[in-house]
């Protein structure tokens, strides 16, 4: 049987280890000439993309009469325009009119095209596939050959004028969010669902307990979508709202009214920095709810490959 002798010598420590555990010293990162043009690139799109949104900062502070010099920093600075276009347009109907719209719509696509879109990932059906793919086959039908058969529906129902038809058509979902969330759909564990049946619960149940909490980040994705195609549905406005007074405009529809207010061939005074300033107030909302809900929509984009 073999022993030990004390006194021999253990073997040689590696100097890392025996420096007490302590970190090497990293050599400086080295950019390549590669990575160093990617991120020249990156920056200059990045300023590109920037330059729109920094224009229409500086001339929304600029007096009327520079507003199209295209300065980046104003000679004459005009804080007083973001006090004065309350009182010069009516922003505030209009801000609100377009909350209202885009929430409803919003809301309404995103539980009507989660709910079909479940209906397709769990239930197993004769004919499942090509009901699917006639979903998705409306998809490539252009909006202008459905635009006119669309109001004339909304004619019909007499409710030309009114909100309802920026809105009421989502109730029956969209072929895009209803592929989106089952695609998600399909990357849920069907055990999950089995077991809730066993437990006696029943498709609605199944669907709010565990469909929905589990597909949080594709919901979201499919509102902040939504919202902000509502939010900028000029042609929708212009076609079905015919709103009798300027209040009713939804806020594309009236920042284009305010370009035709100050234009002086419409007689107007040319004070362009009112419509700078409700174009920048318009497009604020839409750069805040990407922000809050920039998490959900990374997270919704990312598991949107899943396939069942």
């Amino acid at each position: 049987m073999a022993t030990t002798d004390p006194g021999a010598s253990s073997p040689a420590v590696p100097a890392g280890r025996a420096a007490g555990g302590r970190r090497r010293a990293r050599a400086p990162r080295r950019f390549s000439a590669g990575q160093l043009l990617l991120t020249v690139l990156l920056i200059g799109f990045a300023a590109l993309f920037l330059y729109p949104l920094v224009w229409l900062v500086a001339a929304s502070l600029k007096p009327a009469g520079q507003v199209f010099d295209n300065a980046l920093i104003p000679r004459t600075w005009r804080f007083d325009n973001y006090v004065d276009v309350w009182r010069e347009l009516p922003l505030l109907h209009w801000v609100g009119n377009s909350v209202c719209i885009a929430l409803l719509a919003a809301a309404l696509v995103a539980v009507s095209s989660s709910i079909v879109a479940f209906g397709f990932a769990y239930f197993r059906f004769p004919g499942r596939g090509v009901l699917f793919g006639l979903v998705l086959a409306t998809m490539m039908l252009p909006a202008s050959v459905t635009m006119i058969p669309t109001y004339l529906i909304w004619k019909l129902t007499g409710l030309l004028g009114t909100w309802v038809p920026l809105f009421g058509a989502n109730l029956f979902g969209s072929a895009f969010y209803i592929f989106l969330q089952r695609q998600f759909y399909l990357g849920l564990p069907r055990e999950l669902f089995e077991a809730a049946r066993i437990d006696g619960s029943s498709y609605w149940q199944m669907f709010w307990r565990i469909a929905m909490p589990l597909s949080l980040p594709s919901f979201v994705i499919v509102f902040l979508f939504e919202f902000q195609a509502s939010w900028n549905n000029f042609q929708g406005a212009l076609i079905y709202l015919n709103a009798g007074s300027v209040e009713g405009f939804t806020a594309p529809l009236g920042v284009a009214y305010s370009m035709t207010k100050y234009s002086p061939t419409a007689g107007g005074h040319a004070d362009y920095q009112y419509v700078m300033v409700a174009a920048l107030l318009v497009t604020l909302p839409m750069l805040v709810l990407f922000s809050f809900g920039q998490r959900y929509f990374i997270e919704g984009v990312a598991t949107q490959g899943r396939q069942g």
